[in-house]
């Protein structure tokens, strides 16, 4: 007889696993590396390992036997909705970037002249420009 009682326990709670309870909150689940535009924005073909590791953080998948390969990859999936993946694989060439490709592009501000630094709108101050 307990036999079948647990047999028939088990039964039950395996069928009761596919109920949604309302008002039950799922959490967000994040994995992986976080990219996002303003980082890929900042990429330069000529950078260094060490300043793209700076910029993007740790690759998540690191190539083992192509050293010039890093992989990127972002999945979230919000409740019981869709999950969402995002990748970047970053290429390098005698240890500088050569190029990126994956579900990022570079903006067309980013193509701009790089000696700018954000300082377009700022005015320098008679101070600054070296004046007193």
């Amino acid at each position: 007889m307990p036999k079948y009682l647990l047999i028939i326990i088990g039964l039950s709670l395996t069928a009761c696993s596919n109920i949604h309870f309302p008002g039950v909150y799922k959490i967000a689940i994040e994995q992986g590396n976080i990219v996002e535009q303003d980082m890929i924005d900042q990429l330069k073909p000529g950078m260094s390992k060490t300043q793209v590791e700076y910029i993007l953080g740790t690759p998540l998948i690191r190539d083992t036997f192509n050293g010039d390969r890093w992989d990127y990859l972002y999945s979230m999936q919000k409740g019981d909705g869709p999950r969402e993946q995002k990748r970047l694989t970053v290429f390098f060439k005698d240890d500088e970037l050569d190029h990126f490709t994956g579900d990022y592009s570079a903006s067309p501000e980013s193509s701009d002249d790089a000696g700018n630094n954000n300082a377009d709108n700022k005015e320098q101050s008679p101070k600054d420009q070296g004046q007193t």
